[in-house]
């Protein structure tokens, strides 16, 4: 494949998220084969299975775009303890109505920013819960509970040289992945 098309999902709505900021430098450590779309989910309506028959114009562009990538990229920060309901909603929106899931066998990489000590921990493993159940890969190792502190970027919006190597091997075992999961779909479709 020479192409390899990355939806990715940003779990926060906020303008200037860290990790609107952490998806938009992570994607220039992938190799130039690596194009990256983000999935706009802020105006998806609430789910509701009583639409799943006329889905709003929103959910059909998300699940579109969705189906036309070959892997994912989720970038989360943590609610509560737990993932944002934003993203929840995208999930149940993409995986309705039954049986027509478009998240599933799609190779994934899951991250997020915080300035708490455990970064993303909680919402990660809420969220691989979830992406488990919608048959969705997810890449497993490495991990990246990314600690907002200074230094993190640098003034061009660059992930900062102290965070780089460590970022960069997680992009690079994402592409791994990525592959991976694109060449056993096409063996077994």
């Amino acid at each position: 494949m020479d192409q390899y098309r990355i939806a990715v999902i940003v779990g926060s709505l906020r303008k200037d998220s860290f990790n609107r900021q952490l998806a938009n430098a992570i994607i220039r450590l992938a190799p130039p084969e690596f194009t990256f779309s983000h999935i706009e989910i802020g105006d998806l309506p609430l789910y509701n299975q009583d639409d799943d028959e006329h889905q709003a114009e929103p959910v059909i562009r998300m699940k579109r775009a969705v189906n036309e990538a070959d892997g994912l990229l989720f970038v989360i920060p943590e609610y509560n303890r737990s993932i944002p309901g934003v993203l929840k909603n995208a999930l149940d929106h993409g995986s309705r109505p039954y049986g027509q899931n478009v998240w599933a066998g799609k190779p994934a990489g899951v991250l997020g920013a915080s300035p708490g000590n455990t970064g993303t921990a909680m919402a990660q493993q809420h969220l691989r819960n979830i992406l488990s159940f919608l048959d969705i890969p997810t890449q497993n190792q490495p991990e990246a509970y990314v600690q907002v502190r200074e230094g993190l970027f640098d003034e061009q919006g660059e992930i900062g040289e102290g965070s780089r190597p460590y970022l960069q091997n997680w992009m690079d075992h994402f592409v791994e992945w990525v592959k991976a999961g694109v060449w056993l779909r096409s063996r077994t479709t």
